[in-house]
């Protein structure tokens, strides 16, 4: 197995288990989802299942899922950048507010509430884990999926222009 398929199975499996890590913290310790803690299990969903989409598609569609990926993941930075401001900023939390509605109002809210219904504040203060608070630890994690990606393009890149240049030879 190349390195490429190794990390979007890596990418794929640690978005589960952030998205168990997610479920855990909501339901044994009591931590309730805000509609941007929402947003991120959205994207983590997303960029793992791009990852499991992109295991069947040969490398030169795999660079361009990669770079569509590093967008997702870096949007998933910009949504945990926001979370860090309004958790600075707690007078602006975005309790009810249009996120909050909308996402409470999709399809998906209605089929796995436990994951997708937003019913916490953005402000509200939990522990920290292992040092760095939740939207912390996401903002780690979508950076370093973006960077993921982004070396899984390249390699795919030159992948794509071995079998390119090995053909017309």
């Amino acid at each position: 197995m190349n390195i490429s398929k190794t990390l979007l199975i890596t990418i794929a499996a640690t978005c589960v288990a952030l998205l168990g890590v997610a479920l855990y913290l909501q339901l044994g310790e009591g931590m309730l989802p805000c509609p941007l803690c929402v947003l991120q299990r959205y994207i983590f969903l997303v960029i793992a299942l791009i990852c499991i989409l992109l295991l069947a598609l040969p490398a030169t569609v795999r660079k361009t899922g990669s770079w569509i990926g590093a967008v997702i993941a870096l949007a998933g930075v910009g949504v945990a950048l926001r979370h860090l401001w309004v958790k600075a900023h707690p007078a602006l939390s975005c309790g009810v507010d249009p996120w909050e509605v909308a996402l409470n109002k999709a399809f998906t809210a209605d089929l796995i509430p436990v994951l997708f219904k937003a019913d916490g504040m953005c402000s509200t203060e939990y522990e920290p884990i292992l040092g760095l608070s939740i939207p912390q630890w996401s903002l780690v994690w979508f950076a370093i999926f973006a960077l993921a990606f982004i070396i899984i393009a390249r390699i795919n890149k030159k992948a794509a222009e071995r079998n390119v240049f090995g053909k017309s030879r």
